[in-house]
């Protein structure tokens, strides 16, 4: 997924909490679908940064090229400045894009 054209906010702000429960009815199954999103943007950014950072894993340890790694420099910072990932599942809940059901319920 492409996290960087996203319009999640990248600092903190305070939210209305009758946004978050008009959707689900309940405040904490909205949090509760918020935290689990979260946590799959979380694993899936992981995933990609540790992809992307083992291609420049060099066999042999050199001072050298520990601390002149531009490449891995480069790529912690472009992850860094992503918006973090509840702020990423806030927008995607707000929008519509995550859904809520009780496990008790029956499909139709």
């Amino acid at each position: 997924m492409n996290y960087k054209n996203t319009n999640a906010e990248r600092t903190t702000i305070t939210r209305d909490l009758e946004t978050f429960s008009g959707q689900t009815g309940n405040i904490y199954q909205a949090l509760i679908a918020i935290s689990k999103r979260s946590n799959q943007i979380s694993s899936e950014m992981r995933e990609e940064l540790t992809g992307k950072l083992a291609e420049f894993a060099s066999t042999t340890d050199n001072l050298e090229e520990i601390f002149e790694n531009r490449e891995q420099i480069e790529i912690s910072k472009f992850y860094e400045s992503l918006p973090k990932p509840v702020s990423i599942a806030i927008q995607e809940f707000l929008e519509g894009n995550i859904y809520s059901r009780e496990v008790g319920e029956e499909a139709e």
